[in-house]
């Protein structure tokens, strides 16, 4: 945790008539990952991306790959979404028992990629207690997933940093991604719990120029990755 922060963009709100050119553009602007949610229409209500398209990304850029499962059988798919060319394979804990989140990320180890779980906004933080020691990242919603452009949820705030506490507790110290509604203002809330990368939508694809948009989000971030460090140096103080 607290990392530099790194924005990825979801290509959710992309052009999609236009993926190539989207894609090498928030490469350009300094974009750290591109995320890709894959929905299979059960686990959400929707239905997005699926492996060729990530195989074909992969084919278009040395970014690394967020592929974000918000599927209901993601054991089933681990290999083959690592041979797609995922970097970051991240599968949602209500999909699965802690000893089925634990093997997913066993296995994605054994490939040589880095291993994420996520929650809901209405999953309580406990629910990683299990597992949190297994993963190198905790994907915290602040909305539910399945549909871009929603209204961002304040109660993640609460929650990444009671997720941060109980990978405290495990001594550990997993990446956090905070997704949903993250750009100038939110992100500042959400690094100040301790995200280290930031899933941005609308926030970069809604505007004219990349670049900029996605300075002003790190910026936002690192305002707040300030703020977070000294209340933990105050804090520190009276312990």
């Amino acid at each position: 945790m607290f990392e530099k922060v790194k924005i990825s963009p979801s290509i959710l709100s992309a052009d999609l008539c236009n993926l190539e050119k989207e894609i090498k553009a928030i490469e350009s602007a300094g974009a750290g990952l591109v995320h890709i949610d894959v929905m299979d229409g059960h686990f959400v209500p929707n239905l997005t991306f699926g492996l060729p398209l990530v195989k074909r990304i992969r084919e278009i850029t040395s970014l690394p790959l967020d592929v974000h499962l918000m599927i209901s059988n993601p054991l089933d798919y681990v290999e083959k979404y690592l041979d797609a060319g995922a970097d970051i394979l991240t599968a949602h804990i209500e999909a699965g028992s802690p000893e089925e989140m634990n093997r997913f990320a066993r296995r994605v180890h054994a490939a040589g990629k880095k291993a994420g779980v996520a929650l809901r906004p209405s999953t309580k933080p406990e629910a990683v207690d299990d597992v949190i020691s297994s993963f190198d990242m905790v994907l915290a919603m602040s909305v539910e997933p399945g549909f871009s452009g929603q209204k961002f949820q304040s109660s993640v705030i609460d929650s990444m940093a009671e997720i941060c506490a109980i990978a405290a507790a495990h001594n550990c110290s997993p990446l956090m991604q905070a997704d949903g509604g993250i750009g100038v203002g939110t992100a500042q809330k959400v690094c100040a719990s301790g995200a280290d990368v930031l899933v941005c939508g609308n926030a970069c694809f809604c505007n004219d120029d990349y670049s900029k948009a996605i300075s002003a989000i790190k910026v936002d971030a690192e305002l707040g990755r300030a703020a977070g460090l000294k209340k933990q140096q105050l804090l520190a103080q009276y312990m």
